[in-house]
Formats: C-alpha cells, structure tokens, sequence
C-alpha cells in the first residue's frame, strides 16, 4: 500500500489489533520481569546461562514481530515468522554463550546474556528480515514492488521513534507526578515505579499502544516521514560535494596521509553509509522525480560510492595481508561486502538511461538478502570473526609469518572467547619451545595485564615552608613529625607551600608552629606525651584579612580572650562569640 492508496480503516480489525497488541505488550512485560526475578535469585533458567540468554532474547524481540504484523500479516504468516524470529533470537544468543564459555579454565566467568553486538544484530536482522516478509505477503509473491518495500519499511521506522519518543515521556510523567506527591508527603508513586513488577509490564504495554496508535493514524506517520525524508535528501548535494573534494585531493596528498589515521577502513565506510541514505532519502519510492539539483547529486553520489568503497576494501585487505585477521577486520571486511554490492548496483543507476536511477530498487531488495545473509554468517558458527581471526592467526605463527616474540597470545587467551583458548591449549605442545612456554603463561592468565609498563609515579615533590623572620628554623624535632602529620594539615601535604612563624600561643612558655597557606592559620604544639601535633586553627569571619603578611611581618600576638571558656562536670564550654566585629572596609579612592 503506498502514500496514494485510499485506505479504509475496519473497526473490528482495529479493536482486534488493538487487543492483540496490549495482550502481547503485557505478555512480554511479565516474561521479562520473570526472567529479571530468576535472574536476581540465580534461579532456572538462569542457572543455566546459554538457555537463560536462548529465551530472554527471544522473550525480548519476538513480540516486536506481533506489534509490527498484527494488522497487515496473515495469522499463518504471522505464526511461521514469529516462530523464525525466536529461533533467530535464541539460536544466536544461545552460541553467543556457548563461544564465550570454556569450562576448562576454572575461574572464568560466565555470562547469562550475550554481548551488546549480538543484541544489535538481531534486532537488525528481525528488522530488515520484517521488511522482506510483510511486503511480500501483502502482495501475495516471493518479492514485492519496491514501493511497497520503502511505504512499510520507512512508515514502521518512523512508528519504531515515535513509540520510543511515547514511552519516554510516559516515563517522565511519572517521574514528574512521584516528583509533585513527594511534596506533599505522599511517596506510593515513587515506590510504585522502582518496582520491576510494575516498570516492566508498564514499558511493554505503554509501547505496544504506541504502536497502536500510530498505526491507525499512518496518514500522519507517512506525513512525518516525508517531512524527514525530503530534509536528509538536502543533504545529499553537500555529502556528494565533500566525496568529489575528497577524491580529487587524492593525487595531491596520496595514500599516506589516511593511513596514517589507523582507522582509514572505518571512516571510508561511514562516508559509503552517508551516501547510500542520502541517495535513498532523495529518491524514496521512485514515483516523482526529484528537484534536478538531487536528481544530479544522486548520479554523482551513485558514482562516487565506487571509489571510496575500493579504498575501502584497500585499506582492509592492507591491514590483512601484513597483520592478518581479527574481528573487526572481519567485520570490516563484511561492511565493504554490502558497499560493493551497494556501489556496483548504484553506479549501474547512475550511469543506464532510461527511468532515473531505476536500477536502484533491484539493488536496496537484493543487499537487503545480503545483509541479513551476512548477519547471520557473521553471529553464528558459518562465518565468526573470532574463530576465522583465530586460526588465521595460528596459521601466521605456525608458516613463521610472526616471530613467537612477536605473537599476541593475549588474544588468544581474552579477546577471542573460546576458540582462542583452545587454540591455546594445542600451542602448548608446540614443537617449538618458546611457543609452547609463550602459550603455557597465557592460559595460565586470569586478567589482561598491562600491554606496556606503566610509567612511574613522579615523586611528590615535599610541602615547601618558609620560617619567619628570614634564618629562623623549625623547633627541633618538628621536621621528622611533619611525615606522620601530613594528612592532618593543608601545609604538610606534598607540593603545599606554606609561611610559618614561632609564637608562644598556649602560655607555657614555649613557642608553637604557627603555619598559613593563605586561608587558615594552623597551630602545631609539642606534648611532652604525644610530641608534635596539630591542635587547631585560627580562622576569621572578616573578609580581606592577610594570613601570609601577618606570619612575615609577625604582626601576631596572643591575648587573653575577653570571654573564657566554663569547665564543667562533662568538660569544657567553649565560648563562640555571637557577634563578629570586623575592621571597616576601606574602599580604594578612585582618581578624577
């Protein structure tokens, strides 16, 4: 159904997508507070990881399928797909934990959910996997026209951020309203929304009848993506503008400069990426024509994809062929896959007469295969980057290409889960000695230790104290006490600089430290018991009153205080007086 279609809106179909919707969201809210709970008390299924992980993903994006088909698949076709997203869904988080866990080496956690990747690439494979079925089964063949492709794959885009943006500002009114109730004394808001009974089946719900809602109002989810559309294809002439600048600055600056950045590969595929939306966004379903500046943009976008794809895919294979595989080399590789195909296809559209950029359509349906295909080569046993980096890596070492000095068994042993550590364990009796003990010291590992020596701690430079008057010298024993003070003093810590001065503030006849550093006046006092410590402070309430000038100039004198402290039966009173009289403030006089 595209923009032009007249839509008729059935009542009966919207209650029962409305109900089917709300009864998935709460369904899928309380499996998830369930899982939550096991997980929390360590109960089954959570103590078992690859089982737990196998059903908290497929509890977690199995209903999307049911939110987003609800009202446009058939039941069958919506019962087979949804059975194809939960083996999707568990299947490849279930290996996801079964790679990461290696039994033989005791002490090595396991993990009960996979990585963040694995989540983003099922939800990215049930996507794209979405927007192949549900234009196919509304037409009623293996491959829709392409305008029904672009309607339901950019109107559920649309409904997937405004669902969200929902969700969030429920969130936020309840937020606000636990917030406003707080200020009258009542707290059950607040302890009502920190409960997960209540904030998983809330969050589930709410975004189910989001979707709901803005799929009986798809006028207005296909207005809000034209909108979107037409602003991004704006674009299009200045990312075309920066591609051609930067290719034609090539032969000036050569190769060198990008791959100096070490990350050549990955910014060449963001620019690919950038062209590719752009291109789409200016041409959307192909129906009008657009403005004949995008129309000359996309042409010049469709051919300039090529060449930054080949750099692309010639940093990459660099980097292979002198360090050999890792997994992002891997993954990187696979992105450069989808460009080419990309490019290959949008070149042909560029350059064929005929209907603008036609071509094009063939091209978004068949990477769409592609890239699911590729996603899950890429997330299960077919095709994982750890296992192909790992033994390309034996591979290197075994042929000499790497020197055993050189080799990075920590790789081995942390960054490529298990088939890592069981290649390590065949390196062990490695005809070659310094293999075998290199591989024997990895295994043995429990954590990454430090790729370099860490740099040596400057040493504190000591607190830096001048005597007054000039010459005097610190009372003897003072300097060796100072050591164990420094945590008790701003002026003994290291790097403090600091004014002292000696006066007999205590009356026994034996000077005290008296010790600024600008804000305070600290007293140090010898003990004939516990030696030198610190015994106070001399603060003030008036503003502008110079610590440091009064330690040098010596303008310092004890008093006996106007008011003295009462000794009574539980100790002593100090009397701290109420009324704070300062010198009057002396404003400068400003000349005529």
């Amino acid at each position: 159904m595209t923009d032009a279609a007249i839509e008729t809106v059935d009542p009966k179909a919207v209650r029962r997508a409305s109900l089917v919707r709300l009864a998935t969201g709460l369904a899928q809210g309380l499996l998830l507070y369930g899982l939550y709970e096991a997980g929390e008390r360590k109960a089954w299924p959570a103590i078992h990881p690859m089982l737990f992980a196998a059903i908290g993903l497929a509890v977690l994006y199995a209903p999307f399928v049911v939110l987003a088909g609800a009202s446009s698949l058939r039941l069958r076709t919506l019962a087979v797909w949804k059975l194809g997203a939960v083996i999707v869904a568990a299947g490849l988080s279930a290996y996801d934990i079964w790679v990461a866990t290696y039994y033989r080496h005791a002490g090595d956690y396991t993990r009960i959910l996979p990585d963040p990747p694995v989540f983003c690439a099922i939800a990215a494979v049930l996507f794209i996997g979405h927007h192949l079925v549900q234009p196919a089964d509304m037409e009623r063949r293996p491959i829709a026209r392409f305008a029904t492709y672009f309607d339901v794959t950019w109107k559920h885009g649309v409904q997937l951020v405004l669902s969200l943006l929902f969700t969030g500002a429920f969130w936020l009114l309840l937020f606000l309203a636990a917030q406003l109730f707080k200020l009258i004394g009542i707290d059950a808001i607040q302890r009502l929304i920190e409960q997960e009974f209540f904030s998983f089946p809330a969050t589930t719900v709410v975004f189910a009848a989001a979707v709901q809602l803005t799929d009986v109002r798809a006028n207005l989810v296909r207005g809000v993506r034209t909108v979107s559309l037409t602003l991004l294809a704006w674009l299009l002439p200045l990312m075309a503008l920066i591609a051609g600048g930067f290719l034609a600055s090539l032969p000036f600056t050569g190769l060198a400069p990008l791959w100096a950045t070490k990350a050549a590969a990955a910014l060449l595929l963001v620019a690919a990426a950038f062209l590719i939306v752009l291109t789409n966004a200016a041409y959307q379903d192909g129906s009008e024509r657009p403005a004949a500046v995008l129309a000359w943009a996309a042409r010049a976008a469709g051919l300039l994809l090529a060449p930054i794809t080949a750099l692309a895919a010639y940093a990459v294979w660099l980097r292979v062929t002198q360090y050999g595989l890792t997994p992002e080399r891997v993954i990187a590789a696979a992105c450069v896959v989808v460009a080419a195909g990309y490019a290959i296809g949008y070149a042909t559209a560029a350059l064929r007469r005929g209907a603008w950029m036609k071509s094009l359509e063939t091209t978004n349906i068949a990477m769409a295969f592609v890239a699911v295909g590729l996603l899950l080569a890429l997330f299960s046993p077919v095709a994982d980057p750890r296992r192909l980096s790992v033994g390309d890596q034996v591979r290197r070492l075994e042929r000499g290409a790497v020197k055993a000095e050189a080799f990075d068994f920590l790789f081995l042993r942390f960054d490529s889960a298990r088939f890592g550590r069981e290649a390590l364990d065949r390196l062990k009796a490695n005809a070659d000695p310094v293999v075998a003990r290199r591989a024997r010291e990895a295994g043995a590992m429990k954590e990454r230790p430090y790729l370099r020596d860490p740099k040596p701690e400057p040493a504190a430079r000591p607190p830096r104290i001048t005597y007054y008057p000039k010459g005097e010298v610190p009372p003897k024993g003072f300097a060796e006490a100072m050591r164990s003070m420094g945590s008790d003093s701003n002026c003994l810590q290291a790097g403090a600089t600091c004014e002292a001065r000696l006066v007999d503030v205590t009356g026994d006849g034996a000077p005290e430290v008296l010790m600024t550093n600008r804000w305070a006046l600290e007293v140090f006092s010898q003990s004939p018991t516990d030696g030198w410590r610190k015994i106070g402070v001399y603060t003030t309430p008036c503003e502008g009153f110079d610590f440091t000038a009064a330690v040098r100039e010596g303008a310092l004198e004890a008093t006996v205080p106007a008011v003295r402290d009462l000794a009574g039966p539980s100790g002593t009173l100090r009397f701290l007086p109420e009324l704070k009289t300062c010198p009057p403030k002396i404003e400068p006089v400003q000349k005529p």
